[in-house]
């Protein structure tokens, strides 16, 4: 059964320390992504004028660009050397990034591993590089309660990995094959998990109704 990590790692020991200094307002989040590739950054909380000086300060950046804009957001694809290290090292051990972000000089992430022995083996991959993990929450998706509609522990670990990956997104972020693969299973396995959790939901939700109506 596949483990839910949060936790945070110093910039000091990876990249963009430089950046949180120079913009201590700044929030940076990761775009979702399934790429191996560093993904682009969504910045927050400060102007343009002082994330892109902070960027050029920052000596773990060797390029950057913005690339869109939204309300009150900017995207950025940042080359960072130090950065795909840190990333690379993050699925090194098949884990799944649901969420990465920066503040405070701290990078936040939360990851999805196969099992309990994955994420150590990532923990250990990255404290014998000298980086320091601040463990936050570990938790094991069959212990997450499915509440009243009688969804198996695989059935619900299906439907929250296809939701927290952007399986029911339009366009969609994730293929069937590729969130397969992230939980460890055939295509087939999870077709068919889908298949019945979404039979088990509309079930909860219709029948409900119908014997209202018949009584």
């Amino acid at each position: 059964m596949s483990t839910i990590a949060e936790f945070r790692i110093p910039a000091s020991d990876t990249a963009m320390e430089t950046t949180f200094e120079r913009a201590p307002q700044a929030r940076l989040e990761l775009e979702s992504s399934v790429s191996k590739t560093l993904p682009s950054i969504w910045v927050s909380g400060t102007t343009c004028e002082a994330i892109e000086n902070a960027f050029a300060a920052d000596d773990t950046i060797e390029r950057f660009e913005l690339v869109a804009s939204a309300e009150d957001r900017l995207l950025y694809d940042v080359d960072s050397e130090r950065g795909q290290y840190l990333y690379d090292e993050l699925l090194s051990s098949g884990g799944s990034l649901l969420e990465g972000s920066g503040v405070d000089s701290w990078w936040q992430f939360k990851m999805r591993f196969r099992t309990r022995e994955h994420l150590v083996d990532t923990h250990e991959a990255l404290e014998s590089q000298g980086i320091v993990v601040d463990l936050i929450r570990v938790t094991d998706v069959s212990t997450v309660s499915t509440g009243n509609t009688r969804l198996t522990p695989e059935q619900h670990e299906a439907l929250t990995a296809a939701f927290e990956k952007g399986y029911f997104k339009i366009p969609r972020q994730i293929s069937m094959e590729e969130l397969a693969n992230d939980l460890g299973i055939s295509h087939q396995a999870l077709s068919e998990r889908l298949r019945r959790a979404y039979g088990t939901l509309v079930d909860a939700e219709v029948q409900p109704v119908n014997e209202q109506t018949t009584d």
